[in-house]
């Protein structure tokens, strides 16, 4: 314990003495501030203190140093844990209460400044020393906390559990509070608990008239219904992918794993974009069947039907990832078992093979349940007359009504449908073990499926995989379109305008109008994907290996962002991180984080299917032979969770990729994405260059991914390949 004290202590007080305390101008990645270093906006904390006046600084470097006396003198083992975890804490919260009580404008709380009688100091947010010191008094009362022996002692995993509900706490928690605190307020503020009661049971939120009348249903039956259809739907599709790409000879399992990734790659409101240029009542499809078949001219895909493909088309690929490295991991052995006394092929599926991947349909099911409710860019462009909650919540922030009190009580529903959801998966799992990767010897084979299950999973994958073939098709095809609708004779006008690149004088010139936004999201998914996927990945090591109070709590807490719709979560950001003691609005920081806590679920729900099939003696074997925690994690449990890390690292880089609604109100003229680029050349009218800069991303985001694939591998359970056992047999 004292090497991993002196170590944190040294941190500790490198924030304090080295870096600057306060939020400097510019990029996080910029350190231009060097140059006007240690002036008054970038002077570290005992500068700010001595130099500039700020007492109220103070007590936070007094924590610190109490810390390095008790280390210093010597204490006993359990007075000093005792010391640790006061000092830790009390460090955190002094850094707190000064970051809240005094803001760039004085006093924030009018209690200080009747006391004070003036309007007080001010100060701008926490910078790069607040961010280490903060971290150094979290890790040193977990040291003390490991030292008392809470997680039999095991430094690592208090760390663990410190630091990713720290996160979620800041990250999550607070700026989702900060914005449902105004539902129970009025739009001047005051506390008004009557309106929330009002909006809350309003009959258009609960309206049953769809069942006895053709008047329309409330919203929230509407987004419940359609999340419970797009949730099983891409489960199904999903595992008929992956049985496909798993269980059988499909000779083009490369092609269908490429097809079935292709819709998560590509920004929502482009699917939507194409299904209208293909079914609406102008579209490709809906002429050539008036043509031939005199079929009438509809508006068929506006509404209920039209969300629910497109939605299936844009999260089938999430269940696909998430149910493929379920699927592999099942023990061949346990089949061959089944095999062996005499039952079926369809026997074996249905009593071995189903209940030993219901980890992965509860997983996949939740995701896409979660993903529709959450989902903005496909009912905004196909909804029509069916309203949804994320659409309603859009409109109440942004609207002429400009209702943030009605966006969260809306968001509130919302949380409701994903903590029953979350409940109802729960159940459905219960406290069976659902173990197949237990260390032990298998070079079993695969069961090929029953016949009947085989040519299902194509009857069901085969039209997908079809419709998502015209659908990309017609994407490709229309960047070459003059203008879209009208002039379908080709240019390359499209992508000339967007990405035209000329030698000049001085070199390479990227004059293209999208290569600003281009370079800065390669730059932030490129930065955000690999901490979600740490993040993700450790907080399922920690939900399905350890266990602690508030484990529920803390699993929900991980999926709170993911249920909340985008334009709330950005809402959020903005009133959260525009004001001290937290100032990253107008920064690249803040896209990074909006990624990551956004996209973390995906990698948390990927982990915990892979862990709960991979036994525990494994880990104890590791530690029982002398290794620590984090030694275990790294050289046993990390190895076999690669499809869940490619899934996660494939998700988080795609989806910082093609996000709209949560970074609209985030990005500014410094940090544009290209979503908020091509929503502007939407709303301009110019579809033909949107369509092709969607082009351009699908095109990077398909070497991503094999990038990735190429660089975390496959993990091998050491079986046989079924080549290699024909010509064993075959020779024999």
């Amino acid at each position: 314990m004292t090497r991993a004290v002196r170590l944190w202590l040294a941190v500790g007080w490198a924030g304090a003495l080295v870096l600057p305390w306060y939020a400097i101008d510019g990029s996080f990645w910029d350190f231009a501030w060097l140059a006007k270093y240690p002036g008054d906006a970038t002077a570290p904390l005992l500068l700010q203190v001595l130099a500039h006046g700020r007492w109220w600084l103070l007590p936070v470097p007094l924590a610190l140093l109490a810390a390095t006396a008790a280390l210093a003198l010597g204490r006993d083992d359990a007075r000093l844990a005792r010391l640790l975890v006061g000092t830790g804490v009390a460090g955190l919260l002094l850094m707190l209460a000064e970051g809240a009580a005094i803001d760039h404008r004085g006093w924030s709380w009018a209690w200080l400044q009747a006391l004070a009688g003036t309007s007080g100091p001010k100060q701008s947010g926490m910078g790069y020393g607040a961010l280490v010191l903060s971290l150094a008094f979290v890790m040193l009362a977990c040291q003390g906390l490991a030292a008392r022996g809470w997680c039999r002692g095991d430094a690592f995993t208090v760390g663990a559990i410190a630091l990713v509900v720290a996160l979620v706490g800041v990250f999550v928690f607070f700026p989702v509070l900060e914005i449902l605190f105004s539902a129970v307020k009025d739009n001047d503020g005051r506390f008004a608990p009557a309106e929330f009661v009002q909006k809350f049971f309003d009959r258009s939120v609960w309206g049953l008239d769809c069942l006895h009348s053709s008047l329309r249903c409330g919203v929230a039956w509407n987004t419940l219904f359609l999340a419970v259809v797009v949730g099983a739907g891409s489960t199904l599709i999903g595992l008929a992918f992956a049985l496909i790409a798993t269980r059988t000879d499909f000779p083009f399992k490369g092609l269908l794993k490429v097809m079935s990734v292709l819709p998560i790659i590509t920004p929502p409101f482009v699917i939507g974009l194409a299904m209208i240029l293909l079914f609406g009542r102008s579209g490709l499809v809906t002429g050539l069947l008036y043509d031939w078949f005199a079929v009438p001219r509809s508006r068929w895909i506006y509404g209920l039907q039209g969300v629910a493909i497109a939605q299936l088309l844009a999260f089938s690929p999430i269940a696909f990832l998430v149910l493929i490295g379920v699927v592999q991991g099942v023990s061949p052995s346990l089949e061959e078992a089944s095999q062996t006394l005499r039952a079926k092929g369809w026997t074996t599926f249905n009593t071995v093979t189903l209940p030993l991947i219901r980890p992965g349909l509860a997983n996949a099911f939740l995701l896409g349940f979660v993903e529709s409710m959450a989902d903005f860019g496909n009912p905004l462009v196909l909804a029509g007359n069916y309203e949804v909650l994320a659409t309603k919540i859009f409109f109440a922030v942004v609207g002429a009504s400009h209702d943030q009190g009605r966006a969260a009580v809306l968001a509130i529903i919302l949380l409701a449908f994903t903590l029953g959801a979350f409940y109802a998966q729960h159940a459905w799992l219960g406290r069976k073990s659902y173990t197949t990767v237990t260390g032990k010897g298998d070079a079993g084979l695969a069961v090929p499926l029953p016949r009947g299950l085989r040519r299902l999973c194509y009857a069901v994958a085969g039209p997908f995989a079809l419709l998502t073939a015209v659908t990309y098709a017609t994407i490709l095809i229309a960047s070459f379109w003059n203008t879209v609708g009208r002039d379908y004779s080709l240019t390359l006008q499209h992508y000339v305008t967007g990405f035209s690149v000329e030698w000049g004088a001085r070199g390479l010139h990227f004059t293209g109008s999208a290569w600003d936004s281009f370079w800065t999201t390669i730059q932030i998914a490129a930065v955000s994907a690999p901490l979600t996927a740490a993040i993700g990945l450790m907080t399922a090591y920690l939900l399905t290996r350890q266990k602690f109070a508030g484990q529920r709590a803390f699993e929900f807490g991980t999926m709170l962002s993911f249920a909340i719709p985008g334009t709330v979560i950005g809402v959020s950001y903005i009133l959260a991180f525009n004001v001290p003691p937290i100032e990253l609005t107008g920064t690249g920081v803040i896209l990074v984080i909006c990624f990551v806590f956004r996209n973390m679920p995906v990698g948390v729900r990927s982990g915990i299917a892979a862990l709960s099939q991979i036994d525990k003696s494994l880990d104890e074997a590791s530690l029982t032979l002398g290794a620590r925690t984090f030694a275990t994690v790294r050289r046993v449990v990390l190895p076999l969770l690669r499809p869940a890390m490619v899934s996660a690292l494939v998700y988080s880089f795609v989806r910082a990729m093609t996000a709209v609604s949560a970074v609209i109100f985030l990005v500014t003229a410094q940090y544009n994405m290209a979503t908020a680029y091509i929503v502007g050349r939407v709303e301009a009218g110019e579809y033909g260059l949107a369509i092709a800069y969607s082009n351009v991303l699908i095109a990077v985001m398909l070497g991503a991914i094999l990038l990735i694939q190429l660089a975390v591998g496959e993990r091998r359970l050491g079986r046989r390949q079924p080549q290699a056992v024909l010509a064993v047999q075959a020779g024999g």
